[in-house]
């Protein structure tokens, strides 16, 4: 699949068998779902259950999201909440979690995360304009632990930048009853990080029979074909249990919106006949292997308790390019970088090495041993053809120009593992005590690894292929929640007080990676005898290995205790207030707490109306993380940037330390109009918070610096700077939430409804005293998403038919490209329209065809496109792949 958009030096060594046998293995699900079709239909008939699909709002609404109460109508509760229904989820074009979800809540943003090292393993979401690690991801009501990847791509969102995300992606849509998305802080009620609010994905517990779908697409340019096959099974157990499994293989070829890099058409106009076009790929990963099973159960533990257990694994390869290294300047490879003094001062020279240091003799253009001084050669210069020609002829001489004449651009691949789960007893006793005891555990596995890129210093021994380490993050909780109802004389209702503990134990570990990866060859290690170092980088050549001196496990464990208490004071008048101490083993304790309201004001307005604190921890990932990154310099040659624990020495001297956690203050005001032929809601929200976490901008390394991070263990062989992870900041967010739905008569069959959602945020920077956040990250934090975001929805069900139509708008905003201001690209809005046609041809069997996108807009044209070689904007909302048609066959009833 891969080799249709992208063209490698040296293929990896199981790609080909790896994808011969998974396209094998979904036709084979495939076959097995067909099959099932054939077993008695169950409960409605496919025809109803098209009949009901796409529908946005049902009305048996009932959420247990954002309340300690029995389910209750979203309309009954203080704090705004979306429902959004499978058939929602599944009635669209979208081939994973993010995608789905980010039509259908405007407020919640899933950028299309381009070729971009570790964050294209995990694609991280902004809710209510916050970062990723400000909402909390649950799984019937149980928290989802983190993925293991920090996110610190230059060419990702910035308000992402910094973040360790959850994987939302790993649950298949159609293992889902329905989500609930809390737009509200709930730290008091939910924990540490509900800063931006909660997402409660509510699993299937369906007991008598199943469906299946098999969907393939591809955009319009010709690539990125997907084909998708997922199914889900409910069977009863006992009296009133369930168990049921759903489960989705998929796979997506990458795609390429790529120009030719300026300076790859100037080497193949000078006649160099090994650069290739283009040189390196900006799109979509290629996703393989992706698998994703999912169980949800319960059965009857006497008349009023049950025992229950549900989780998930998931597992997919994904595979990009990094950047283009180019034979001219590519500092510690080619070439020494740019000479800052003597004769040839600005100029780039060119790097020879000599494999048998000592012997007398000298490579032209490397060093003169007896002397120690380089015989420096300037690169494109007469003396430069002639050194390349004499180090190709002696094999004592040595260019990286002679493996790679062209240049090269390496391959970034990751395997990403998730296993959850998640056990408990619930039940009630006779006086109405409600309890929930349970346990659950999480973890996240992501290995690294590199085809087509090397370790220099080993010269033509080093190998094209290196595992480069993985990460995992492992998490383990214990919840204790009881509710009781006390009947208070004059109140409406009782009064539900609940109270909770919970115990969390978080692991983030660096496992090391292979030898060769950081081994330091003739090439880059100082000969003792006579302490010369020939200059060559003496690590993996664009992603910086895991050392043994930062490998190892960091832990912490926390405590929580909660009160939460709500009531109908009148029929027409809720009140709530929630209180929560947690305790933390690295950096302490924190306290916060939460009031909210609700007025009927007549049977069709209702006002509504939170204020919250609360506070995100940061994640042991960001404590412990390091890495190098490569990025483009002020002058378009890439350069190398490290990223170090807060506590090293030279992060200490900038302003580091130990990271506490941020802290926030926000209210909410809304109003709810539902007369009986629409429904309208309002609300507005406000978020204040302090110490806010991010990567502080770049800083300049010294060599005394240098010594410091080797000495730690963590290279610096080559770094230009660092950066590190810092409570730096204060920001003010305010923003609006439009919703409304309505039915509307426009045929004499079926049914027809109109929605419309519309998200405008606000996020502008008001502290940085430390001065540690920069102009970019600033102006990526207030102006790299957009402000407004809407969504303009038509759903016709007839009895055999269904059409969805979608408007989307995104608002204009700016990208600083590649983290840089110097390359700021100012987008402007877009519109793009998505469709879908379902058709029952049995009423077992419906026929699907759609297209997201479908007019084909593409987003603001890349003005810095042949300095880097993006076609299109890289960070845009709706994508920069155009548009995207696919076709679906659903099974119903077996």
């Amino acid at each position: 699949m891969l080799s249709t958009v992208y063209s490698r030096v040296t293929p990896p060594s199981t790609s080909g068998s790896q994808l011969k046998t998974t396209n094998f293995n979904a036709l084979l699900l495939a076959v097995v779902m067909l099959s099932l079709t054939a077993s008695p239909v169950f409960g409605q008939s496919g025809a109803n259950q098209v009949a009901n699909s796409g529908e946005e709002l049902v009305l048996e609404e009932v959420i247990t999201t954002g309340t300690r109460r029995k389910a209750r109508s979203p309309s009954d509760t203080p704090a705004p909440v979306d429902i959004v229904s499978a058939d929602a989820l599944i009635d669209q074009g979208g081939s994973n979690m993010l995608d789905l979800l980010s039509k259908v809540v405007p407020s919640f943003t899933a950028h299309v995360q381009p070729n971009s090292g570790t964050a294209t393993s995990i694609r991280p979401v902004n809710l209510r304009g916050l970062s990723p690690d400000a909402t909390v991801v649950l799984v019937n009501g149980k928290r989802r632990h983190r993925g293991a990847v920090v996110v610190t791509a230059s060419s990702s969102n910035g308000l992402a930048r910094g973040s360790q995300p959850t994987d939302v992606s790993a649950i298949p849509a159609i293992a889902l009853r329905q989500v609930e998305v809390l737009r509200d802080g709930a730290a008091a009620q939910y924990g540490a990080d509900a800063i931006a609010g909660v997402v409660n994905f509510i699993l299937r517990d369906d007991t008598d029979g199943g469906m299946a779908e098999v969907k393939y697409g591809s955009y319009y340019e010709g690539d990125g074909d997907t084909i998708q096959v997922a199914g889900t099974y409910g069977l009863q157990l006992g009296d009133s249990g369930h168990l049921n499994i759903s489960a989705e293989f998929s796979e997506a070829d990458g795609t390429s919106r790529t120009v030719q890099r300026d300076d790859a058409a100037s080497l193949i106009a000078a006649g160099n006949t090994a650069v290739i076009n283009p040189v390196q790929i900006w799109g979509s990963p290629e996703i393989s292997n992706e698998f994703k099973l999912f169980l949800n159960m319960a059965v009857e533990a006497g008349d009023s308790a049950e025992f229950y257990a549900f989780g998930g694994y998931s597992r997919k390869r994904t595979d990009g390019t990094f950047f283009y290294r180019n034979p001219n300047n590519r500092g510690g490879t080619f070439n020494t970088g740019a000479d800052s003094s003597g004769p040839n001062a600005g100029s780039q020279i060119r790097l020879v090495g000599d494999l048998t240091p000592g012997d007398g003799l000298n490579c032209l253009g490397g060093y003169d041993f007896a002397t120690g001084i380089r015989d420096e050669v300037v690169v494109g210069s007469a003396a430069d053809d002639a050194a390349l020609a004499a180090a190709l002829a002696d094999p004592n001489c040595w260019t990286f120009n002679e493996m790679f004449p062209g240049g090269f651009t390496p391959f970034f691949g990751s395997n990403m593992n998730d296993v959850s789960g998640s056990t408990g007893l619930r039940g009630e006793f006779a006086s109405g005590l409600t309890y929930d005891i349970s346990i659950g555990a999480g973890r996240n596995e992501i290995s690294f690894d590199l085809t087509d890129s090397i370790n220099a210093s080993l010269g033509p021994d080093t190998p094209l292929f290196f595992e480069a380490g993985f990460y995992i993050q492992l998490e383990k909780t214990l919840n204790v929640d009881i509710s009781y109802p006390i009947e208070i004389s004059g109140f409406a209702s009782p009064l539900n007080l609940a109270a909770g503990f919970e115990w969390r134990e978080e692991e983030f570990q660096i496992g090391v990676a292979g030898a060769k990866t950081f081994e330091a060859g003739i090439l880059g290690n100082p000969d003792l005898s006579l302490g010369i170092n020939q200059g060559f980088e003496a690590r993996l050549n664009g992603f910086a290995p895991f050392r043994p001196e930062i490998a190892g496990t960091n832990d912490r464990d926390n405590i929580a205790v909660y009160l939460d208490l709500e009531a109908d004071v009148t029929e027409d008048f809720v009140l709530g207030a929630a209180v929560r101490y947690e305790d933390f083993s690295d950096f302490g304790s924190e306290v916060t707490w939460k009031l909210s309201g609700l007025y009927h004001v007549s049977d069709s307005v209702t006002l509504r109306s939170t204020y919250a604190t609360g506070f995100r921890a940061p994640s042991i990932g960001q404590q412990n993380f390091s890495t190098i990154t490569t990025t483009f310099g002020p002058d378009g040659t890439l350069v190398s940037s490290g990223t170090v624990p807060p506590t090293t020495l030279p992060a200490v001297l900038r302003g580091g330390g130990q990271l506490q956690p941020e802290t926030s203050d926000s209210y909410t005001l809304g109003i709810a109009y539902e007369p009986e032929n629409f429904s309208l809601t309002v609300d507005y929200y406000y978020i204040k918070m302090k110490d806010r976490i991010t990567q502080s901008a770049a800083q300049s390394l010294t060599d005394a610096e240098r010594a410091q991070l080797d000495q730690a263990g963590f290279s610096s062989a080559g770094l230009t700077s660092f950066r590190f992870f810092t409570n730096d900041f204060a920001t003010r967010t305010k923003g609006l939430d439009v919703r409304f739905s309505m039915p509307l008569s426009l045929t004499d069959s079926g049914s027809t409804s109109l929605n419309f959602d519309a998200n405008w945020t606000e996020t502008r920077v008001t502290a940085n005293p430390s001065g540690l956040l920069g102009p970019t990250e600033i102006q990526q934090i207030e102006d790299g998403i957009p402000a407004y975001r809407a969504n303009l929805a038509l759903i016709h069900n007839a009895d055999r038919w269904r059409g969805i139509a979608r408007l989307n708008y995104y608002g204009s905003y700016d990208e600083a490209h590649l983290n840089s201001l110097g390359r700021l690209i100012e987008a402007g809005s877009q519109i793009t329209v998505d469709a879908e046609f379902g058709y029952n041809v049995t009423e077992n069997l419906e026929l699907v065809a759609g297209a997201q996108n479908l007019f084909d807009s593409f987003p603001e044209s890349n003005p810095f496109a042949g300095a880097t070689g993006a076609q299109y904007s890289i960070t845009s909302p709706a994508g920069f792949n155009g548009g995207h048609y696919y076709l679906k066959v659903r099974w119903f009833g077996f």
